[in-house]
């Protein structure tokens, strides 16, 4: 039984299978060269960035560049801010460690259910402020956070808004230009049903990311330095067209189906903590009155570690879930889980009824 959706989506829907194995069969290499295939692959990258721009409501789809996955994307976003840098407790590695590289920046707590106070995320903006960078969704708690007011806050700040959405496209709704997000990061793999391998930057024409890398782009050959122009800036070396294949297949296929599937795996996590609840072993992080929330659910047992707790689950009832600190330490720290970890289980609209009721009657037997 998989519970670890917030790692990886599994399995993944045939549709996506599918193209992939059309593109490996198909799909020359993009953007360098006008035969038949290399043509195959570059309308198939075309047509994700058009699909992408338009699910998450960004302003066309040459701002959409491709990467391998959300921490590079957060990387190469992060290390173009200039000055001072706002962001949360809330936040995965993959914005912390570019933050704490950088240097200048300032973390605002979150409490003891992970909730953040926008008020305190105001106060922390400085005269030097450049940008608020944080996360839509705790990859820990599931806690969805407000970024339509973070923007307009952003907005009224004359400060970018860089989001993480690892936790949450595919699942919450977003809307880039609504939202004033300047920049969101994510990776395909998870919520939009993609291989591992792929991630996204999307961003407002006006704010330049710089490169992380460079070289062939098959194009501005004779150049030194490299296109300028995005989307290629940002796309250096052969593109994962097999990869972004099977993450075009993803977005159309939750495309239409975004808030059913959500609501789905929704129901199953409130079922599984109300049942959990009248479990006096149990302890379950997390604020579950939040406006929006994603299906990741962590918890620990009173008498056994979370490492020791997942083993169980996995060598006795071949359930599958995620311990430890889930790369988000300062998280842990606020919830009172430094020691320990906690157990996570996340659920997809895969799910069943019957496997969580499993899985709530194991946790029953093991603790």
């Amino acid at each position: 039984m998989y519970f670890d959706s917030a790692a990886t989506s599994m399995p993944k829907p045939q549709c996506v299978i599918d193209a992939v194995t059309t593109a490996m069969l198909s799909y020359g290499n993009s953007s360098r060269g006008v035969n038949k295939s290399s043509m195959e692959g570059l309308r198939c990258i075309t047509s994700a960035r058009q699909e992408i721009a338009r699910f998450v409501g960004g302003e066309n789809e040459i701002h959409v560049a491709f990467c391998q996955n959300a921490t590079m994307a957060l990387n190469q976003t992060i290390g173009s801010i200039q000055r001072h840098i706002v962001t949360t407790a809330a936040e995965h590695n993959s914005v912390l460690r570019p933050i704490y590289r950088r240097g200048d920046f300032t973390i605002v707590p979150v409490d003891e259910k992970g909730r953040l106070d926008l008020m305190e995320l105001e106060g922390a903006i400085r005269p030097d402020t450049d940008a608020i960078v944080m996360t839509h969704a705790s990859n820990v708690t599931g806690n969805g956070y407000d970024i339509s007011a973070v923007g307009e806050l952003c907005k009224r700040k004359g400060i970018f808004f860089i989001v993480d959405a690892s936790q949450s496209v595919g699942l919450l709704p977003i809307d880039m230009k609504a939202m004033n997000i300047t920049a969101l990061c994510f990776s395909g793999h998870k919520s939009l049903y993609g291989p591992q391998g792929t991630g996204c930057i999307c961003v407002k024409p006006e704010f330049s990311i710089s490169p992380l890398y460079t070289g062939g782009s098959g194009s501005n050959t004779y150049s030194k330095t490299g296109p300028e122009e995005m989307p290629e800036r940002l796309e250096a070396g052969t593109q994962n067209c097999h990869g972004i294949a099977g993450l075009l297949a993803g977005v159309r296929y939750v495309s239409d189906k975004r808030e059913l599937f959500l609501n789905q795996a929704l129901e199953l996590a409130d079922y599984f903590v109300t049942e959990l609840k009248k479990m006096h072993s149990i302890t379950v992080y997390g604020d579950f009155n939040s406006v929006s929330r994603t299906p990741v659910v962590s918890i620990n047992a009173a008498d056994i570690g979370s490492s020791e707790l997942a083993y169980e689950l996995n060598e006795r009832y071949d359930i599958s879930v995620r311990a430890g600190a889930h790369c988000a330490p300062l998280m842990h720290e606020a919830l009172g889980t430094k020691d320990k970890g906690a157990v996570r289980f996340s659920f997809f609209h895969m799910n069943t009824l019957e496997e969580v009721e499993f899985a709530i009657k194991a946790l029953r037997d093991l603790t």
